[in-house]
């Protein structure tokens, strides 16, 4: 709507306002004297001041022209995960289309429109929500008040940043309501009411959970409830309704664990999505149980306590054998400060309190019989670790090899003992291995590592060769064993790189990870599956000894399928990432390995309460004249065009602000008195004064 020109009449004084005034107060008085004594002329010589005043005044007649700006209807849709329930989407985006084509075809209206979906990117912590007002918010900064004729937000009404009635802009036009949805829902909610995000691992934890039933008639005693631990079911359990749920279990190993709890869904509820909750619970060692044997006194020997004795998560059990048993002199007992080796102690009573065993420079020497090493080969088997830092007698006949350890261990000696100096090397397929791929110097990040002076001769028969001495042989090999795992080291010079000879090497690093490898920790294992969020993306790693690019499939919350193709990074690892489309478990495979992600809070408040309702935005409706109107039962409501001060709704329809703001293209100023014209006027009127005063 243009309006070509506007006339308007305004006053522009030669003199202050003031002046102006006072003049017009002397001339009534002088003339109501003149009234009262009755002189003559005085009318015309009041014509004369009023000339005379109208023309001080100055009136000016302004011309405009104008041009009408477009009023603003702004259309909100509510995208977030509680949308996204049975047929509510489908219903909003029909109201959408319909609604905005309405709104094209009115005049002087233009359509803005704000999609709103939840934050994925904000985890454990953050509860998030549908934060519709923030982005209303956001988007009438750059908006005039006045210029807009109606918010209309299409939800389901579940909104969590709803603003008091009295922090309203009531300049802000009306906000009317489309709601999704049915009246009259029910749902049934897990909540999570305590859950610990630490675990010490083999020693019982706590977690309390509650169900709700929500909007039923006939409330319901109590449900069924499992609980899974790395997707495995532990335990089985009813639960009473409305009251919190104990739940104990125990962790079996370091790193995440992935507890998932869910509840028997409840008849006609309107999405299961809110029967499962999702809880990663870091596994941590309170102390690790370390038996170190070592064989004989050697240089080596202190390097390996003092590191396994730096770590305060370690508790050292360390044993020197000094005076075998074949040893014969002269030296009365009574006089020996050295104690009998408690072999039946260690390798029968206490054997499994051990998390991990260590023989350094062992050699056979009629201490520890047969049966004994038998028990250490089942230990192992059954969830054990061994490590084996091999000396020189491993190439002898008093090898461990020639024990019942050799089922278990993966390298052979040869017999051969390599006396020369080498630098220990990183084999091809140590170069993606978690262990060895990461190592560096301390000094300068790269390999320039100092030399070892011995290493044993063996060939590997079994297990994954990490690194290599001369000639390639193995010089670590790895190896799983049943349930447990071992690891060979076929030389006793790595305290060489600890002391810096030759600038040294990463000694205590090699000999952390190969211990935690032998313990399981999951970020050292060689075949992983796991997944991180940033921002708003699922970033996926994928670590294989294998050097063939993966394929993983990522299936969301809601069912969605997406295939990602990775690509290949340093040290062994492929990367990709999918963008994520809505919080909850997602579920990542490659054909090989199963990895389970949790995206979002831990109780979203987003599926807390998922009923459609109208209680929570009637205030807000009520405060600024909007309306609210039930899709499903009602359908859309008539558009009318409303001035500012008039009612904005009723049941049967929406009110859209006419504002008329415009802007000025064209201006024109024209005098009404011209100065011609007032001095004919003033001669006049004073020559007719005169005549009549002569009369």
């Amino acid at each position: 709507m243009n309006n070509p020109l506007a006339h308007e009449l305004h006053f522009s004084p030669y003199i202050p306002i003031e002046w102006l005034l006072g003049l017009a107060l002397l001339s009534a008085v002088i003339l109501t004297l003149g009234l009262w004594q009755r002189g003559r002329g005085t009318l015309w010589r009041a014509s004369l001041l009023g000339v005379f005043l109208l023309l001080l005044a100055n009136p000016v007649l302004i011309s405009e022209k104008r041009k009408f700006i477009d009023d603003i209807a702004l259309i909100i849709l509510d995208e977030t995960d509680s949308q996204k329930i049975g047929g509510r989407r489908a219903a909003m985006q029909r109201a959408y289309t319909d609604l905005k084509a309405k709104l094209e075809a009115a005049d002087n209206l233009q359509v803005e429109t704000v999609t709103v979906r939840n934050n994925i990117n904000r985890l454990s912590g953050d509860e998030g929500g549908s934060h519709i007002f923030a982005a209303r918010h956001q988007a009438l900064k750059n908006i005039s008040a006045d210029r807009i004729a109606a918010t209309v937000i299409i939800t389901d009404g579940q909104l969590h940043d709803i603003p008091k009635p009295d922090e309203l802009d009531k300049a802000e036009g009306p906000i009317h309501f489309l709601l999704t949805g049915e009246k009259n829902e029910k749902d049934r909610v897990l909540e999570v009411v305590k859950a610990p995000a630490f675990g010490i691992v083999n020693q019982p934890l706590q977690l309390v959970v509650k169900v709700d039933d929500f909007g039923l008639t006939e409330p319901i005693v109590a449900t069924r409830l499992s609980v899974k631990l790395d997707g495995e079911v532990i335990q089985t359990k009813l639960a009473e309704i409305g009251k919190d749920v104990e739940i104990e279990l125990t962790l079996h190993h370091g790193g995440p664990n992935f507890v998932e709890v869910s509840v028997d869904p409840l008849d006609g509820e309107l999405t299961n999505r809110n029967n499962n909750t999702y809880i990663t619970i870091n596994g941590v060692r309170d102390r690790l149980q370390v038996l170190l044997v070592s064989g004989e006194p050697h240089m080596g020997e202190r390097g390996w306590r003092n590191i396994l004795k730096s770590d305060p998560s370690v508790d050292l059990v360390h044993f020197t054998i000094l005076r075998p048993p074949e040893k014969q002199d002269s030296t009365p007992i009574t006089e020996l400060s050295l104690i009998a080796f408690p072999f039946r102690d260690l390798f029968e009573k206490r054997l499994n309190d051990f998390d991990l065993v260590i023989f350094d420079r062992y050699r056979r020497r009629n201490v520890l019989p047969n049966s004994y090493i038998r028990n250490i080969a089942d230990y192992v088997k059954n969830g054990g670790a061994l490590l084996e830092a091999a000396g020189p007698s491993f190439a002898t006949p008093l090898s461990l090899y020639r024990t019942p350890l050799a089922e278990i261990l993966p390298g052979a000696p040869t017999g051969h003992v390599f006396n020369e100096g080498f630098v220990p090397a990183i084999s091809k397929i140590g170069e993606r291995h978690p262990v060895t791929a990461l190592l560096k110097s301390a000094d300068n990040g790269g390999r320039d590592w100092g030399r070892w002076f011995r290493m044993i001769e063996a060939e590997a028969k079994s297990g994954t060769t990490l690194m290599t001495g001369p000639s390639e042989k193995p010089l670590l090999i790895l190896e799983k064993q049943g349930d447990g795992r071992v690891a060979q080291l076929l030389s006793d010079h790595a305290w060489l790189w600890g002391r810096g000879f030759e600038g040294g090497g990463p000694q205590s690093e090699l000999l952390r990870r190969i211990s935690h490898w032998l313990m399981k920790e999951p970020e050292l294992e060689d075949e992983q599956l796991s997944a991180v969020v940033e921002g708003n993306n699922l970033v996926i790693y994928r670590r294989s000894l294998s050097e063939e690019t993966a394929t993983v499939t990522v299936t969301d919350p809601d069912g969605t399928i997406s295939s990602v193709q990775l690509g290949q990074t340093e040290n062994g690892a492929q990367t990709g990432t999918v963008p994520i489309l809505t919080s909850g478990l997602h579920v990542l495979e490659d054909g090989d390995l199963k990895s389970l992600v949790a995206v979002g809070a831990l109780n979203p408040r987003e599926l807390r309460d998922i009923r459609a309702t109208a209680g929570k935005i009637g205030p807000v409706a009520k405060a600024t004249g909007g309306g609210i109107r039930w899709l499903n039962a009602d359908g859309l409501p008539d558009l009318r065009r409303t001035r500012p001060g008039n009612s904005q709704s009723s049941d049967y329809w929406f009110g859209l602000r006419v504002n008329e703001n415009y802007d000025v293209t064209g201006y024109s100023r024209q005098s009404m008195v011209p100065p011609l014209l007032a001095l004919l006027l003033t001669l006049s009127f004073l020559c007719l004064g005169w005549w009549r005063e002569g009369r």
